[in-house]
């Protein structure tokens, strides 16, 4: 993780403050005075980074312990120098739960503020995207509401950092900042296959939301698979599979054979003996995918699917049965095949994209995500193809629904309604989001910058308390 901030006491404040960085957390705990950040005159603890062009800052944020003053402030910021009346914008937090956007346009003015209706966020944005910032925010594991976009001229480069301020000349508070990131979105036009980002290989936990970044690379690396005895991960790269030992933190390619044109879609068998892959090759002028399997520790592929593409989803828990999207004649349906190569059997045949079918790990349904309601939703039916029923009915593009081993969570990839159903595009703000597998509500857990690689196959640890993803930043 990019831990290379800085700290400074903005308007020199009588009391200074400090930033411990926990190191196996990742979390910031910022402690400060001052006695305002208002009107012409600003009294804070900064711990900043300089940044040039767009950029989208996030994290978490809470107060540790009562306050003494309820206007007491944390949030992120983006400012143009460090006098105490330099320009800036920031999205701020008041002890009594009063967020916005605040701001001084020009160096000396006054400063002014555009108020949310929702107070008392856990998680905030300050996105910087041309000259125009904006803020979003976020409650109780909900969707991002916006709560102001605005232009400012804050200069080519800004220090963009975590702040905080107790509005008491003689008190110090204390905050906590975590999945603190600083995610630097594709410039316009940077399409994500000709100009692929570099990666963070990231565990979430789920039951906090805590986030932790275990590899970083200039490579672009894509869905995680975890292990079944969780000691390691693999990934793809480049065309080629890697595996990442949980111990040692470093990535060892596996040995695939011919097999040197891998896509996305792989995964473990239940047993965790067999590694099922989707590589691409070449047939009678055509490039597709063909499903192929190989021993966990590498070996010569088998192939599986006569016809492509064919791309990977789900293994059935007793091992007999692969599941995957194919194209046939122009549709894109769900199909079965033994896992030892067989006939396939199509299970979809609705007008529409039907793709990500991955059984629960009880072997009684298919998860899967059509397009056939008009958004991309998630899905499940029977494993003979029987039974079809829709599972999420919101505003949101939802994909690659994967059950948790213990059955009771469905994890989830969502894009913003204004993204086509269809599609599943890399460099957008995306969310994971938590379901039970049952019904009921969905949570956020995570926001992130990310999309086609993040989570497309199965990437819960043994013991379903955590996930592993992949976020992008360029």
């Amino acid at each position: 993780m990019n831990t290379k901030f800085s700290s400074i006491a903005i308007g020199n404040p009588v009391l200074k403050g400090n930033t411990i960085y926990h190191n196996e957390l990742q979390t910031f705990t910022l402690k400060g005075a001052g006695e305002n950040m208002w009107f012409d005159n600003d009294e804070f603890w900064f711990v900043f980074q300089k940044v040039k062009g767009d950029f989208i800052f996030s994290a978490n944020v809470q107060f540790v312990g009562e306050g003494v003053n309820p206007h007491r402030k944390i949030g992120l910021m983006a400012r143009s120098d460090f006098d105490a009346n330099s320009a800036y914008v920031n999205v701020c937090v008041h002890g009594d739960g009063l967020t916005g956007m605040q701001f001084r346009e020009k160096k000396g003015e006054n400063t002014d503020e555009i108020p949310s209706e929702l107070n008392a966020p856990q998680f905030i944005q300050l996105e910087r995207k041309g000259d125009t910032y904006i803020v979003r925010i976020s409650k109780d594991r909900q969707p991002l509401i916006t709560v102001a976009e605005k232009q400012f001229d804050l200069g080519a480069e800004v220090s963009i950092g975590m702040f905080i301020c107790s509005h008491d000349t003689g008190v110090v508070e204390t905050a906590k900042f975590s999945n603190v990131r600083i995610e630097i979105p594709a410039a316009e036009g940077v399409d994500g296959y000709r100009n692929p980002s570099p990666s963070r290989l990231e565990i979430l936990e789920v039951a906090s939301g805590n986030r932790k970044i275990i590899y970083e690379t200039d490579e672009h690396i894509e869905a995680p698979n975890w292990s079944r005895d969780g000691k390691f991960l693999i990934y793809n790269s480049d065309g080629k599979l890697y595996k990442f030992d949980a111990e040692t933190m470093k990535p060892e390619e596996i040995n695939t054979g011919f097999a040197q044109s891998n896509n996305n879609d792989h995964g473990i068998s239940f047993d965790g003996k067999t590694l099922a892959i989707s590589n691409h090759v070449e047939e009678n002028g055509v490039n597709h995918s063909i499903i192929y399997t190989v021993p966990i520790e590498g070996g010569t592929p088998k192939r599986i699917t006569e016809k492509g593409p064919s791309y990977w989803h789900g293994w059935s828990p007793d091992g007999k049965w692969l599941t995957y999207c194919a194209e046939r004649n122009g549709n894109y349906d769900v199909y079965k095949i033994p896992s030892a190569g067989g006939k396939e059997i199509r299970l979809t045949t609705i007008e529409g994209l039907d793709d990500g079918p991955e059984y629960s790990p009880d072997g009684k349904y298919i998860y899967f995500n059509s397009t056939r309601s008009g958004m991309m939703q998630i899905w499940r039916m029977k494993p003979d193809g029987s039974e079809q029923e829709q599972v999420t009915f919101d505003n949101y593009q939802n994909w690659f629904a994967h059950p948790s081993p213990n059955g009771k969570w469905l994890i989830m990839i969502s894009y913003p309604p204004e993204v086509p159903a269809a599609s599943h595009p890399h460099n957008q703000r995306v969310m994971l989001r938590l379901m039970p597998a049952d019904g009921g509500e969905i949570k956020v857990v995570a926001f992130l910058y990310g999309g086609q690689g993040t989570i497309n196959v199965p990437s819960w640890s043994p013991d379903s308390k955590k996930v592993a993803f992949v976020s992008y930043t360029y």
